[in-house]
């Protein structure tokens, strides 16, 4: 099998490239070692920045995402009993952020990738890849029971922390850096409507907590835009910080709405609504870049080069930044002959990624109680929340970072 492009991984970052190949008139090949069941129900990130937004809509893969989705144009900050709103397109010109799951996401592209597109199989397992220091890489791959060689000119590994891409980059070039945090996220979905109509980003001396919502299930308004539904219409999406390698199994529903409660509260009168919890699990928090995210004709992509604490809601979102600068930088060579664009990837793409990485740490630690915190670092979290409740400078430089860098 041949083709120009071969692309490790059908997540987002995977199957998005192919779109933007395909508008360009660049053919490509899509490798994905889960079923499409599994790619369609795999739960991950489900905020959307403005550039995320306008991508998916110039490449066609955006009706659904307004149809469905709810646009945020700000987000609640609570702290000792207090509440913040942060309104973004005031303070960004106009930005705003969607919550749309990438779950949604994936499956309005691999259904455009399956009618227009090239090929995508499922169930085709990336064993190697080979030959990127030459000018015909290859991934060697099991399909369908046999093993096959994809032979093409660029390969983009999309496929994730422990995927085969990164492992084709020499030791001797990689260099990693690497935080792990000494806490997860508790997340919880709850059959019941959100408590309020935007995300709540809360800091508690117990430890940080978040409200978000998901969208209803489609099936239950088949005649009715989602967008148009009231608030509370939507189920939530609610998360507890815990100690890391803390067992989901630990919490009894009960005691996760107890501290829910203890943490999101306010002076004024605010309650929580409680509902049936139809789903537990932790998520470990890390942060971690991988230099170079190219060799020779390998170019890595999303989390198979770079991981973000979820609090800055920046993973999928950088993984569409890296895919639209590889695109572009191929359909310049394609056009002219030069590969400029193509040689500057990894620097283009560090530039956005230590940018986010940033945002999610000063995210990260301004909200969430280390275990070994001190009463100073406990006055100290609380004198930057109070900055960026009255400085509109500091509050515009949140809501930039928040609302998405610009895609370069």
């Amino acid at each position: 099998m041949r083709t120009t492009v071969g692309i490790i991984g059908a997540g987002p970052a995977g199957l998005l490239l192919a779109r933007l190949l395909h508008n360009a008139g660049i053919d490509s090949v899509v490798l994905e070692a889960r079923d499409r069941a599994y790619v369609e129900r795999r739960q991950r990130a489900g905020i959307l920045e403005q550039g995320s937004v306008d991508v998916l809509r110039a490449a066609g893969a955006g009706e659904r995402m307004d149809r469905e989705g709810l646009r945020h144009d700000g987000i609640e900050l609570r702290f000792a009993r207090r509440r913040h709103r942060v309104d973004f397109p005031t303070l960004t010109g106009g930005r705003s952020v969607m919550v749309y799951a990438q779950t949604e996401v994936c499956k309005d592209l691999i259904a455009l990738q399956l009618k227009e597109g090239g090929p995508l199989l499922f169930e085709a397992e990336a064993l190697a890849v080979e030959g990127v220091d030459g000018h015909s890489p290859r991934v060697r791959f099991r399909h369908e029971g046999s093993e096959d060689v994809l032979e093409c000119e660029y390969v983009v590994g999309c496929d994730g922390f422990w995927g085969v891409s990164r492992k084709a980059v020499p030791a001797g070039l990689s260099r990693v850096f690497e935080y792990t945090y000494p806490f997860g996220w508790l997340g919880v979905l709850a059959d019941v409507a959100p408590s309020h109509d935007e995300l709540v980003y809360a800091r508690h001396d117990r430890g940080f907590a978040l409200l978000s919502m998901r969208p209803p299930a489609t099936r239950h308004h088949p005649s009715k835009e989602v967008a148009s539904l009231p608030i509370e219409s939507f189920v939530s999406r609610l998360y507890l910080q815990v100690p890391a390698g803390t067992d989901a199994e630990e919490w009894a529903d009960e005691e996760i709405w107890d501290e829910l409660e203890r943490r999101l509260e306010t002076a004024d009168g605010w309650t929580l609504a409680r509902g049936p919890i139809t789903s537990k699990s932790v998520t470990p928090m890390r942060s971690y870049v991988h230099e170079p995210m190219r060799h020779g004709r390998l170019f890595l992509a999303g989390d198979a080069a770079h991981i973000v604490p979820p609090t800055g809601a920046k993973g999928l979102n950088l993984a569409v930044g890296d895919v639209v600068t590889f695109a572009r930088a191929l359909t310049h060579q394609q056009e002219t002959g030069s590969d400029d664009l193509l040689d500057a990837y990894s620097e283009t793409c560090l530039r956005r990624v230590w940018q986010a990485e940033r945002f999610s740490y000063e995210m990260t630690t301004l909200l969430h109680r280390a275990p070994d915190a001190t009463p100073f670092d406990d006055r100290m979290q609380l004198a930057r929340l109070e900055r960026l409740t009255t400085s509109r400078a500091a509050e515009t430089d949140l809501a930039d970072g928040y609302t998405g860098f610009p895609l370069e």
